[in-house]
């Protein structure tokens, strides 16, 4: 289950989003339009510093000579925002690039719901089974002597994780994809169990699930 379930994560969470706007864009062809979504969804995965704090969306409107790309979505460091653009914005058929990404606070007291948040769902046992650190003591709770002091969002848990975590002044959302509804519910509950949080928006998905 979980090799399906990240694989559609990856079309979820940097998101194969292909929002083609418009009787122009109807007209232009699908399959350029769907090889073009790919690629840009490609360029956001491999950049070295998106990972579990952060979650891109992007859409595809036609422009005069290509196709405009509209990012949105969340960061946790400004870098993010700006190689994401980078990438993209290099893209052959991508005309220009409007940049809608939010970067969220890194404030102390974000930065340590971060941690307390990761914690809390990719150390339950329900759930640590999408956790690609699981073995590593460096990822362990309290094992991240180097993370607490870069601070968390410079240096962030490696691998891909299904649920993002989006902290936002004490404000906590979950996007993403899990196996099943349980899992959502769990991973919610974890989440409000966190001192400090002020709310908690479960947006994770469940595929298959009829919703």
């Amino acid at each position: 289950m979980i090799h399906n379930t990240v694989g559609k994560a990856l079309v979820v969470t940097c998101l194969l989003a292909m929002l083609v706007v418009g009787a122009q864009a109807q007209e232009q062809n699908q399959e350029e339009v769907n090889r073009l979504a790919v690629q840009v969804r490609d360029r956001i995965m491999k950049l070295s510093n998106f990972g579990v704090f952060d979650y891109i969306t992007f859409g595809l409107k036609p422009g005069t000579a290509g196709y405009v790309v509209v990012l949105q979505g969340y960061a946790a460091r400004p870098s993010l925002k700006k190689s994401a653009e980078r990438v993209v914005r290099n893209i052959e058929l991508v005309e220009s690039v409007t940049n809608e990404i939010e970067v969220l606070p890194t404030s102390p007291r974000d930065e340590d719901l971060r941690f307390a948040v990761y914690a809390k769902i990719y150390y339950h046992p329900s759930l640590v089974r999408y956790n690609p650190n699981r073995g590593s003591r460096a990822y362990m709770p309290g094992g991240w002597a180097r993370a607490n002091s870069l601070g968390i969002s410079n240096d962030p848990p490696q691998g891909y994780h299904p649920i993002s975590i989006l902290v936002n002044r004490g404000n906590v959302t979950l996007e993403g994809v899990v196996d099943s509804e349980g899992d959502k519910k769990v991973a919610g509950i974890q989440a409000n169990q966190v001192s400090g949080v002020f709310s908690v928006t479960n947006n994770i998905r469940v595929p298959n699930s009829g919703k």
